[in-house]
């Protein structure tokens, strides 16, 4: 209790030191255009929930987002596991996985814009982002699993359903909860970005770039920890259920 203590303290610490920061560079650059101050921001994220449109374009990029982020987990796992199971696939996988890795989000965004509507976009570049670290983390994980248990369940011809609950799941717990973290905060940096580039009506991404146009850097900033605030909470959230789900299925 006390070691939480002092790390919470410390954390306090140093999100006041850089607030401070922060604030002493705005004030000496005296330019709001360039770098608004803390208490600027403040101010105008109070005021943004009372401006309209505010809660509709949140729940416009979070429901596009969440969507990229569970296509690509739910994809990724599943081509995990039949990468693990055949080799060949595996192989066949590799190239393709590598280059979602290497490319830069802004030319998949460009070409995306070609093949779909600007409303999509987030949805599609989500999911790409979140795809290869699903896939790389549950395939390690899934080859991870201690060989001695898997021939045991052979001997005692343990059923799919137990083999599943019994040796695969513990062993990819820490996989998956690693990658869903990673890959939410990729897939919500992804996505905003891409909506920047496609500019859809009513998101998140279009009101940045109004707010940029108009040199409001108050409200690109304001914009920005929503942006922040959404992806933390979004995160927490779901590293909480997946340990729920694990916990749950652990007592079967």
């Amino acid at each position: 209790m006390e070691q939480n203590s002092r790390r919470i303290i410390r954390n306090i610490l140093a999100t006041a030191a850089a607030l401070a920061l922060w604030q002493a560079a705005a004030m000496l650059l005296d330019q709001k255009i360039l770098l608004a101050s803390p208490i600027e921001v403040a101010i105008k994220l109070f005021k943004l929930p009372s401006e309209g449109g505010f809660v509709s374009s949140v729940l416009f990029s979070l429901g596009r987002i969440l969507g990229g982020f569970a296509l690509g987990v739910l994809l990724g796992t599943l081509l995990a596991a039949l990468a693990a199971r055949y080799s060949l696939l595996e192989t066949l996988f590799k190239p393709y996985m590598t280059t979602v890795k290497s490319v830069p989000v802004a030319s998949f965004v460009v070409i995306a814009l070609i093949w779909l509507s600007s409303s999509g976009l987030s949805v599609f570049i989500s999911f790409l982002m979140v795809l290869p670290i699903v896939y790389t983390n549950i395939l390690t994980g899934l080859k991870a699993a201690d060989s001695r248990l898997a021939e045991a369940a052979d001997v005692f011809k343990m059923s799919p359903l137990r083999r599943l609950i019994y040796i695969r799941l513990p062993a990819l717990k820490s996989y998956v909860i690693s990658s869903c973290s990673v890959s939410l905060g990729l897939a919500w940096k992804a996505g905003t970005a891409a909506e920047i580039i496609g500019i859809p009506e009513g998101s998140i991404g279009e009101r940045l770039y109004q707010a940029k146009l108009y040199l409001a850097t108050d409200e690109l900033l304001a914009w920005t920890v929503v942006i922040v605030g959404c992806s933390f909470i979004c995160e927490k959230l779901t590293v909480r259920l997946i340990k729920l789900i694990f916990r749950e299925v652990e007592r079967l």
